[in-house]
């Protein structure tokens, strides 16, 4: 029996830093994970992204292919935006898909994939009318938004070290 496969999508912030570690509890819970990092999170990796090739066995994506070029990844059978920073929800919610990192979700949402979001912000970015509207145009899409345990956390308190990937993956549990 093959493993369903879990595209695990991280925009820019914090836990992006310890990827790994969600891939790693991804595979714990029986997921193949394919990893999509946005392009800031890619450049936080920079060289280091063959470390990431190699854990998950997938090519990591952080661009949108060019024509006739392949992805490279098998196709997802659910999604988990994780690290969700505030900028990528509203991005998401007003349907801006510039990075692959947000049109890939905002695309497989209407198409019958499971996608969630784990939020990593802090009080005070997410005190934005703004933001709370894209948490519910992301929620009335079907996008399951799940706060992990501390989030949203106070500013200048948030700990990616201390993410809960497990918390995040949770969302997904019927999709296994």
């Amino acid at each position: 029996m093959t493993q369903p496969v879990l595209y695990l999508i991280a925009c820019a912030a914090g836990p992006a830093q310890h990827i790994g570690e969600g891939v790693r509890a991804a595979q714990a819970d029986g997921w193949d994970t394919c990893l999509i990092l946005s392009p800031t999170a890619a450049r936080w990796w920079g060289q280091r992204t063959a470390e990431l090739e190699e854990l998950t066995g997938h090519p990591v994506r952080h661009r949108y292919t060019l024509p006739g070029e392949s992805g490279g990844l098998p196709k997802a059978d659910a999604m988990l935006v994780a690290p969700l920073t505030t900028t990528s929800a509203c991005k998401w919610a007003a349907g801006i898909t510039d990075t692959v990192a947000l049109g890939i979700p905002a695309e497989a949402v209407h198409m019958g994939v499971p996608v969630a979001a784990a939020p990593f912000w802090s009080t005070a970015l997410g005190a934005q009318p703004a933001v709370t509207r894209a948490v519910e145009v992301l929620r009335e899409q079907g996008v399951r938004v799940v706060f992990t345990p501390g989030e949203p956390h106070p500013p200048r308190q948030g700990k990616g070290a201390a993410y809960s990937w497990e918390a995040a993956l949770e969302a997904l549990v019927s999709e296994r």
